[in-house]
């Protein structure tokens, strides 16, 4: 493929729209529609950003027993989805300061271990080139309500049986599915 340009098609509070107009091999040109974090993109490059944007995080409790998983309501799917906590990193954070503070916001755990940190991956590589790092850990403490007005949360402790059957019958965003499949099986 060849890029042609990138052009900004709407700003929005949170996240920018963008055409990406190529050409393919057999010559067609093409236009990508996409979204990104990003508010000034202007380049091929700019697509190929170095900034991560968010972090994930796949805890679990202090036992190693149970996984933390969110039941969430999401907007975009119109219902209740599992996924593993997440937020935007600040500015002024680092991706393990960012996991701290949003895992107290969403579920008012305390993240005191942190055992493993994920290298770069991407939300959603089909639309998007919003970047995330996952933090593997562990917390404790009594679960609050989130501290957002803006998000219905409900935090759980889940056993491996349990998420296995949560699995057969529950919606769940991909990266979550994946990992908790994997852990349900060990």
């Amino acid at each position: 493929m060849k890029f042609k340009k990138i052009e900004k098609v709407h700003q929005g509070r949170f996240i920018t729209r963008y055409d990406v107009t190529y050409e393919t091999e057999g010559g067609h040109e093409k236009v990508y529609e996409m979204i990104s974090r990003d508010p000034n993109m202007d380049s091929e490059n700019a697509l190929r950003r170095g900034k991560v944007d968010a972090v994930v995080m796949a805890i679990f409790d202090e036992s190693g027993e149970r996984i933390l998983l969110d039941r969430e309501y999401r907007l975009a799917v119109g219902g209740w989805v599992y996924n593993f906590p997440a937020g935007l990193i600040d500015a002024d954070e680092t991706p393990e300061q960012a996991a701290v503070r949003e895992l107290r916001e969403e579920t008012g755990l305390e993240l005191y271990a942190i055992e493993d940190v994920i290298g770069e991956s991407y939300s959603a590589v089909g639309f998007s080139n919003e970047k995330n790092i996952t933090i593997v850990g562990r917390a404790r403490g009594t679960f609050s309500e989130s501290t957002s007005e803006y998000e219905e949360i409900r935090p759980g402790w889940y056993t491996k049986e349990e998420v296995r059957e949560l699995l057969a019958t529950e919606a769940f965003a991909g990266r979550t599915q994946a990992f908790a499949y994997v852990w349900s099986k060990q």
